[in-house]
């Protein structure tokens, strides 16, 4: 987690949180966006492939589903946040 506390403010990735709308409006870190993850192939189109994307749910399952479905997509860069929420 201390790992991706100093990346954060990386201007160079793209932050996505995969949970539910109703998990992110709870509790969300502010550089992450919303993308749940029965949207996400649908929406990946809006990502940017040259960029490095990191990705985080509640546990660490959901967003290793989504690394998956975006390396499936043709993204090389993809870091799944390990613990998810439950870490941060």
């Amino acid at each position: 987690m201390a790992e991706l506390r100093t990346e954060l403010g990386a201007k160079d990735k793209q932050f996505i949180d995969v949970r539910t709308q109703g998990e992110y409006k709870a509790r969300s870190i502010n550089q992450f966006k919303n993308i749940p993850l029965h949207d996400i192939t649908v929406k990946a189109s809006g990502l940017s492939k040259d960029q490095e994307v990191v990705v985080i749910c509640q546990s660490g399952m959901r967003s290793n589903k989504a690394s998956k479905l975006l390396k499936q997509q043709g993204f090389q860069k993809i870091t799944n946040v390990r613990g998810g929420m439950n870490a941060w």
